[in-house]
């Protein structure tokens, strides 16, 4: 949205919060100068939106009175950019207190129609994000996020053919949008990316979701471990806080030993590179597997050898 488009927005709220309001306090809340106010007080009115003008010492401007606004209208594609934003901004919020997102989430319910505002609700309650998304087909988002919501069982077409999928959740991870679900075809749970599904259609079956399934847990699990060519096993002379600290949860499963320290297990898809991770961590390590890991980190140490023979003065 455009920022002349962002301050029309501010001055209506300004508006209705307050009854008179004095133009050069608009001006100084919206950052601008008086001109302005009057193009954007210009621009409520072409959208019909009454606003009186009071002269004075005492005048200003305010909506005309009994004046009822028309509701507010969102195609699918608005209601899903609005529901992405608030089921990311959410998880970033601190537990407590209401904050902006559900500040903003009341004002939504209030003017949106009753089945646009389910559906939206729904979306939001469906998904889980672990950074800022791309906003997905929203017909397609919206069918998904009812069948989670209803535990109703869906048909998708995937690139790879029909699928019939118990929805267990969408979750948002590295810009991407995910569906974890149980895979009728395969007898499995298995994750779907949406830019590769082209429908979704609910089916009359219904499904029970098994207790304590975390579908953020599986995506990073699976983005981990499941995607890779090896399976490393490494020890990290480090406890388990400290390593969750400082490593992104993408990086592997972590793990306290019970004589100290912890196992990091994760994939690679090249040894070589895993290497010179390794040798970038602030604590001692052992790797446990593969061998060719071992390999590879002594090949890598041998380079960082004649590469320090190299700098030094003289050589």
């Amino acid at each position: 949205m455009s920022r002349p488009a962002t301050r029309v927005l501010a001055l209506l709220e300004i508006l209705q919060d307050r009854g008179l309001v004095p133009a050069d306090e608009l001006a100084r809340r919206l950052d601008v100068d008086a001109r302005a106010v009057r193009r954007y007080i210009t621009a409520l009115r072409d959208m019909d939106i009454p606003v009186e003008s009071v002269r004075g010492r005492y005048g200003g401007y305010r909506l005309a009175r009994g004046v009822r606004l028309p509701p507010l209208m969102l195609a699918d594609d608005e209601a899903v950019a609005v529901a992405v934003a608030l089921a990311t901004g959410k998880q970033h919020e601190q537990v407590g207190e209401p904050g902006p997102t559900d500040r903003a989430l009341v004002k939504l319910n209030r003017v949106l129609p009753a089945p646009l505002r389910r559906r939206v609700t729904a979306l939001i309650a469906a998904t889980s994000a672990t950074a800022g998304p791309l906003t997905p087909e929203p017909h397609l988002a919206l069918t998904l996020a009812a069948a989670v919501h209803a535990r109703h069982t869906v048909r998708i077409e995937h690139t790879r053919g029909a699928r019939e999928v118990d929805p267990y959740g969408l979750v948002v991870h590295a810009r991407r949008w995910y569906l974890v679900g149980h895979d009728h075809l395969r007898a499995a749970i298995r994750m779907y990316r949406l830019d590769r599904i082209s429908d979704a259609a609910e089916l009359p079956g219904t499904f029970t979701p098994p207790g304590g399934f975390d579908p953020v847990t599986h995506v990073l699990h699976t983005l981990t471990l499941g995607a890779w060519t090896h399976r490393t096993e490494v020890w990290l002379d480090t406890d388990l806080d400290t390593a969750r600290d400082h490593l992104p949860a993408t990086f592997g499963d972590l793990h306290a030993c019970p004589d100290g320290g912890v196992l990091l297990v994760s994939g690679a898809e090249s040894l070589p590179a895993m290497a010179r991770i390794l040798t970038g961590l602030p604590w001692p390590f052992t790797v446990r597997s593969p061998p060719a890991l071992v390999t590879a980190l002594a090949e890598h140490v041998t380079a960082l050898t004649l590469a320090v023979a190299r700098s030094r003065p003289g050589a």
